[in-house]
């Protein structure tokens, strides 16, 4: 049966235009092609990207926030009180305002004093800053690398001036060696975001990262196993052009520099709208959609890949919506700050005249010998 579902899977006409054979992709007279075995690496070479960004994190990140000064809000921390931590991880972070009646009357506290400590809670489980800073710090790190090293890999080939130079001969196109590694680097990093992603810093956008993350995988596999290299190279690279923009913005933001963050933004807007809303669509998927069609007919590996792409595309969108958002803040003056991130809750001013007039409270009932400052 296994062998089966193995012959259905690789089944020529899946992968390959009509009349061709994985026999026509065999390496000879020097010449090498892609070939589904040697995404086997990507795996282990995942979990080094994992071992290498502990490192980078712990021995550069780290200590690059300390030069930049990256501070930590004071945030006051929620009383121990079991009642409440059992309904907080065993029911919702968020109840309803009968469930925060009913907690009340269990816990001995008032309703605003439940409302307080479930407000404190969530925020002693939002990720710190230095933990955002050096997220950030990585993902700028391989991203800047990534784009110099894809353009160096593709700017001096003709299909980067002439995209109808991506279909010459194919699928009949050999691979080079600096093509080999880029795809391998590019997809193991993916591989490792993905693996990474339930205790990285969750945003707004959690699952439409996770269908980012797997649509790029696929589409990266895919493009190996269809021997779709040159379009697959181009379409990296321009991913890469902006991602490193946005990190480094996060970086300036977390550090305080309000200034650099927003210049930085607004390149950032200007390359991501160019490169994903006007680049993309309208040469590259154009490139991927009609000029294969002059020279073969369409099978279902072309469906595939564009599906994928229109998938691509439309969380291109989505974000690029979002980045609107944001311009139109810095435009109007506003702070500029991710529409992605959680937000910082603060307790009302109720809660900082009794503050003011008491000292912190716990339970309502004033704390001595408390040095948290009512920052957040």
């Amino acid at each position: 049966m296994f062998q089966t579902l193995y012959s259905y899977f690789w089944w020529e006409r899946l992968w390959l235009p009509a009349n061709l054979t994985w026999a026509d992709l065999e390496d000879r007279d020097g010449r090498v092609y892609a070939k589904a075995s040697d995404l086997y690496i990507t795996l282990p070479l995942a979990f080094l990207f994992l071992v290498v960004r502990h490192l980078f994190e712990t021995y550069v990140a780290t200590p690059l926030a300390g030069l930049l000064n990256v501070k930590e809000k004071v945030r006051l921390k929620a009383t121990p009180n079991a009642v409440l931590e059992k309904f907080y991880a065993a029911t919702t972070k968020h109840p309803k305002q009968a469930d925060v009646e009913m907690l009340s009357k269990k816990s001995g506290c008032t309703v605003r004093q439940v409302e307080r400590w479930f407000r404190r809670r969530r925020n002693q489980d939002r990720p710190s800053l230095l933990k955002k800073f050096r997220e950030a710090s990585w993902r700028f790190t391989f991203y800047l690398i990534a784009f110099i090293a894809g353009m160096a890999v593709i700017v001096d080939k003709p299909w980067f001036y002439d995209l109808r130079e991506v279909w010459k001969g194919y699928p009949i196109q050999s691979m080079l060696p600096s093509q080999y590694w880029y795809y391998m680097i590019e997809l193991s990093f993916y591989w490792s975001l993905l693996f990474s992603i339930a205790s990285d810093v969750k945003r707004k956008d959690f699952k439409e990262q996770i269908i980012h993350h797997v649509a790029t995988i696929i589409l990266i596999s895919f493009s190996w196993f269809a021997n779709y290299i040159r379009a697959g190279t181009l379409i990296m690279a321009l991913h890469d052009s902006s991602d490193y923009l946005l990190e480094s913005a996060k970086m300036f933001n977390y550090a305080g520099w309000r200034n650099t963050c927003n210049n930085i933004f607004i390149v950032f807007a200007a390359v991501f709208i160019i490169t994903r809303l006007v680049i993309l669509p309208f040469w590259i998927m154009h490139c991927t959609v009609v000029y294969p069609l002059e020279l073969y007919p369409a099978f279902f590996g072309y469906y595939f890949f564009n599906f994928m792409m229109v998938v691509l595309q439309s969380l291109h969108i989505f974000w690029a919506y979002l980045i609107i958002r944001m311009a139109q803040k810095f435009i109007t003056g506003k702070v500029v700050e991710d529409e992605r991130s959680d937000r910082e809750e603060t307790d009302n001013s109720e809660e900082e005249e009794e503050v003011a007039k008491n000292g912190p409270l716990s339970n309502g009932h004033p704390v001595l010998n408390n040095n948290h400052r009512k920052t957040d």
